[in-house]
C-alpha cells in the first residue's frame, strides 16, 4: 500500500504570524485550498492569497469574543475522517464535510502570559481551546493528516512543501508525536499555574528544550540536559558544557547568592574549596585560592562582581574549567580568553526555581529549595560568653558556607575567609579532623577562628577537638537531646556557641 499523501486542503489558525508568509505562498503555488479564521485569515489575504473563511464552511461566525471559532463538526469531521473508511466517506459526503489534509496551529502564548505577570483574567483568556483541539484531532488522524503544532515545526513544513506537499506515513507519525508533546507541555503549564493556589501533591513537569551532552557523569553513561541554559547564562568563550560542569555551575550559583559583599568562590565537585569576602575583588580571589590551591586546579570560579584586568591576571595563572561573573571588562576578557577551552559565562538576572526534584528509584523526590539563611540576629547565644562582633561576622560567613557543602560537613573560617572544610564524611568528627588537617596543610592559623556545623553535635567531642585546635566560637543548629554536653564544654573553656535552630543537610 502506498502511504504517501498529498496536501490538498489546509487549515491555518495561528497566534504568531512570523515566518507564515513563505508557507502560505508555497501552499498557494501548489494549488492548496486554505481555510482560516480571524487575524490569520486577514494576514493571508494581505499577502494577496485566496483564503476561505471557516465561518463560511460552518455557517457560524466567530462567537463569544473569539472563544469559539473552529469548534464545529465540519471542521473536526474534515480532520478526523478516515479516507479509507466507507462509512466516513459516506457521512462526509452527506454532510458536505471537506477533507482537511494539513493543520497549522500556533497556540496562544500561555506561559509567556504567566511570566509577564498578567492578571488572572488575562491569563485565563490565553488558554487555547480550539487550537489544542485541532492539534489533538490532526495528530490522532496522522494516517491521513499532517499536523504542524507550533512555529518550531515551520521549517519541517517548508521541506514538505518543497516536496510538492507529499508526506510519508512515517513523517506524519513523527509530526503527530511532536504535536502531542506540544499539547501535553501546554496542559502541564496550565495545571501548574492553577496548582499554585492549591499545591496538590501531583508531580508534573514538562521541559521542551533539551541538549544531548557528550556523556553523563562518566563516559559510559548517556546524558541529556533538559532546560534553557541561555535564560540564565551567556557563554562568551570555551568548550561545550558537560554534565558535571552543570552540577558544579548550579552549586556555585546557589553558594554565591548568599553573599552581598564582594566575594569570590572556588568550587570542586560541588563543594567550595576556597571562598573569601574582601573590599577588593583581586584580594577576594587571592584569599579564596589560598584556601586550597591544590583542589582549585580544574575548579569552578565564581564571583558576584564585574571582573577587572587585575583580577583576571591573577585568575589566568590557574587552570580552571569555568569562570562565572555578572560582567567582565574588555581587558579582563582578553586575558581570560587566552585559554582556548576555558568556559567563560556571564550570569544573567534570572530567578532560579524554588522547587527542586530528582529521580528516585521508581519515582521522583520533590522539595522546596533550602532558602533559609540565618542572620546574626537570628542566632541564639547558648553559652555564658557571647561571641564578639568579629566572631559573629565569621559565624554568619561560615554558616553560609556550611549550607552549601555536602553533609556531614564542618567549616572553619576566620576573617571572612574559608580556612578549610571537611565535607561528605560519615561522621562529624571525621569532617572536623579533615578540616583541621587541611587548614594546617595550607598554613592557616585557625586560633581565634570559628566553626560551623550543618547539623547538631550529638556529643561534646567536636567542640573539644575544635577548642584544642584554637577555635573560639561555634555555630550549629542545636536540637540534640545532648546539646548540653557541647554547651557545657564551651562554658568550661571560654568558648562561645550560638544556635540557629535550622539544619542544613545536603546530600
Amino acid at each position: 500500500m502506498n502511504n504517501t499523501k498529498t496536501i490538498k486542503t489546509a487549515l491555518i489558525s495561528v497566534y504568531h504570524k512570523d515566518n507564515l508568509d513563505e508557507i502560505c505562498r508555497r501552499l498557494n503555488t501548489l494549488g492548496v485550498r486554505i481555510l482560516s479564521t480571524g487575524g490569520t485569515k486577514t494576514f493571508i489575504e494581505e499577502l494577496g492569497i485566496k483564503v476561505d473563511a471557516v465561518e463560511d464552511l460552518t455557517g457560524y461566525p466567530s462567537i463569544l469574543g473569539g472563544r469559539v471559532k473552529t469548534l464545529h463538526p465540519k471542521v473536526f469531521g474534515g480532520i478526523l475522517s478516515r479516507r479509507d473508511e466507507a462509512s466516513d466517506i459516506e457521512q462526509s459526503k452527506k454532510y458536505e464535510i471537506p477533507e482537511i489534509d494539513l493543520v497549522v496551529v500556533d497556540l496562544y502564548p500561555f506561559e509567556k502570559t504567566v511570566e509577564s505577570g498578567a492578571s488572572e483574567a488575562d491569563t485565563i483568556e490565553k488558554i487555547d481551546i480550539g487550537g489544542i483541539s485541532l492539534i489533538r484531532a490532526a495528530a490522532k488522524n496522522f494516517k491521513d493528516v499532517v499536523i504542524i503544532p507550533s512555529q518550531e515545526q515551520y521549517p519541517a513544513l517548508l521541506e514538505i512543501l518543497k516536496n510538492n506537499g507529499n508526506t510519508t506515513l512515517e513523517l506524519r507519525k513523527e509530526l503527530a508525536m511532536e504535536a502531542f508533546q506540544v499539547s501535553s507541555h501546554y496542559d502541564t503549564a496550565i495545571f501548574n499555574y492553577f496548582n499554585q493556589s492549591f499545591n496538590t501533591p501531583f508531580f508534573k513537569q514538562s521541559i521542551s528544550k533539551s541538549k544531548t551532552l557528550r556523556y553523563g557523569e562518566n563516559p559510559h553513561q548517556k546524558g541529556v540536559y533538559f532546560g534553557d541554559f541561555e535564560k540564565i547564562f551567556d557563554q562568551l568563550h570555551g568548550k561545550e558544557i558537560s554534565y558535571n560542569n552543570l552540577l558544579d555551575i548550579e552549586a556555585a550559583v546557589y553558594l554565591i547568592d548568599e553573599f552581598n559583599e564582594t566575594t569570590f568562590a572556588i568550587l570542586k565537585h560541588n563543594n567550595a574549596c576556597g571562598l573569601a569576602s574582601r573590599p577588593k575583588l583581586a584580594d577576594a580571589y587571592k584569599d579564596a585560592l589560598a584556601g586550597d590551591p591544590i583542589s582549585a586546579y580544574g575548579g569552578i570560579l565564581i564571583t558576584n562582581r564585574k571582573i577587572d584586568a587585575e583580577t583576571a591576571r591573577e585568575m589566568d595563572q590557574l587552570f580552571c574549567e569555568i569562570i562565572i561573573a555578572p560582567a567582565y571588562d574588555n581587558d579582563s576578557l582578553e586575558i581570560l580568553k587566552s585559554k582556548k577551552n576555558r568556559i567563560i559565562l556571564i550570569r544573567k538576572d534570572f530567578e532560579l526555581p524554588k522547587k527542586q526534584f530528582r529521580s528516585m528509584l521508581n519515582g521522583v523526590l520533590e522539595q522546596d529549595r533550602d532558602m533559609s539563611m540565618e542572620a546574626r540576629d537570628q542566632m541564639k547565644v547558648a553559652t555564658v560568653r557571647k561571641p564578639s562582633d568579629e566572631e559573629l561576622t565569621d559565624l554568619e560567613f561560615a554558616n553560609k558556607l556550611v549550607k552549601h557543602s555536602k553533609s556531614n560537613t564542618i567549616v572553619l573560617a576566620k576573617n571572612k575567609q574559608l580556612c578549610a572544610s571537611g565535607v561528605g564524611q560519615t561522621s562529624r568528627v571525621d569532617a572536623l579532623k579533615q578540616a583541621i588537617e587541611k587548614a594546617k596543610t595550607f598554613g592557616f592559623d585557625i586560633k581565634g577562628g570559628v566553626m560551623s556545623s550543618d547539623a547538631f553535635f550529638p556529643f561534646g567531642d567536636c567542640v573539644e577537638i575544635a577548642n584544642n585546635a584554637g577555635i573560639t566560637a561555634v555555630v550549629q543548629p542545636g536540637g540534640s537531646i545532648r546539646d548540653k554536653d557541647s554547651i557545657d564544654y564551651c562554658n568550661q573553656h571560654n568558648m562561645a556557641m550560638v544556635l540557629t535552630g535550622v539544619r542544613h543537610f545536603k546530600h
